[in-house]
């Protein structure tokens, strides 16, 4: 049956190693040689429905179909799961979660379960042949298991990224979001904050950068700004208060690492400097602890246009 085996060993290599016996049937072997295969040690069933050849190296992709398919047809990855799937803030790919309408089976180490009526055929799509959940249905789902600046940065990032939208994150939390459905009231808190803005952040850093300095009692800075002077380019800024003509920029040290790059760094803040802004920096171990140098310095430089009063 080496023709078989090697057919399904195609097949399997299409779906990260996994396949089924349903799989084994379509590529001619009979349930006696299936038998002995798994007895001999050649397979290794992974879930109920999963299989996996013993010398193919396990992935990640594979452990969550296997997952999957044990969970029934509407079973899919989701949660952290479908965020790493996504590529998006909170994905985690240290386990497997995934989110079917009930497990009869015996729990597995290193799997997440959710069960759930209320899931519907609109929320379901797959990513790389593994079923998961809509982007849109993964920000929600991520709120249950993942903090706020989480949920916003996956969601600024998704929105950017154009996998979904703030319209129809507000239609998903219209459709799901009932009053104590988990994670409902997250994304809804991040939509009320960041409705008009969402996507405009470039990276996480950006997301993060808006959260310490609204907890700082700052206003929403505008991301991304074109900086001129009489009418000619100057420069984009990360972020900007032009009511104060505050231009914030990332430390150049954390990202721009060679000689080179670091002198254009700072040419191009003398050049904010001379067209009357103030430049500030941003640094990655400050925002991350929450922000103190980089709001003494932009209260600092707004104090000449009669902001006194900030907390």
């Amino acid at each position: 049956m080496a023709e078989s085996d090697a057919l399904l060993a195609r097949l399997a290599a299409e779906h990260h190693g996994i396949f089924s016996r349903d799989h084994a049937r379509q590529c001619g072997l009979s349930e006696r040689e299936i038998q002995q295969r798994l007895t001999s040690g050649l397979w290794e069933r992974e879930h109920n429905r999963a299989y996996r050849f013993v010398a193919a190296p396990r992935q990640w992709r594979g452990a969550v179909l296997a997952a999957c398919w044990a969970g029934g047809f509407r079973a899919c990855a989701s949660h952290r799961s479908a965020a790493a799937l996504w590529g998006l803030a909170g994905g985690s790919e240290d386990f497997v979660e995934i989110t079917c309408p009930r497990w009869n089976r015996a729990r597995h180490v290193g799997l997440v379960l959710h069960e759930t009526k209320a899931f519907d055929n609109l929320d379901k799509t797959f990513v790389d042949r593994v079923p998961v959940t809509t982007p849109a249905r993964t920000l929600l789902d991520l709120g249950a298991v993942c903090g706020t600046w989480t949920v916003e940065a996956a969601a600024d990032r998704a929105v950017r990224l154009r996998l979904t939208s703030v319209d129809e994150l507000v239609r998903t939390l219209h459709r799901l979001g009932r009053s104590g459905r988990n994670g409902a009231g997250v994304l809804r808190r991040v939509l009320a904050l960041r409705a008009t803005t969402m996507g405009r952040a470039a990276s996480e850093m950006e997301t993060r950068l808006l959260q310490v300095l609204r907890r700082c009692g700052l206003p929403d800075p505008v991301l991304q700004l074109e900086i001129q002077m009489n009418g000619s380019f100057v420069a984009r800024v990360d972020a900007a208060y032009p009511q104060w003509r505050v231009a914030i920029e990332y430390d150049s040290d954390q990202w721009h690492g060679s000689v080179e790059e670091r002198q254009r760094d700072s040419s191009r803040r003398n050049r904010i400097f001379a067209a009357g802004w103030t430049p500030v920096t941003a640094t990655f171990p400050d925002v991350k602890a929450g922000g103190a140098e980089l709001v003494t310095a932009i209260r600092a430089a707004a104090r000449p246009f009669g902001v006194r009063n900030m907390r």
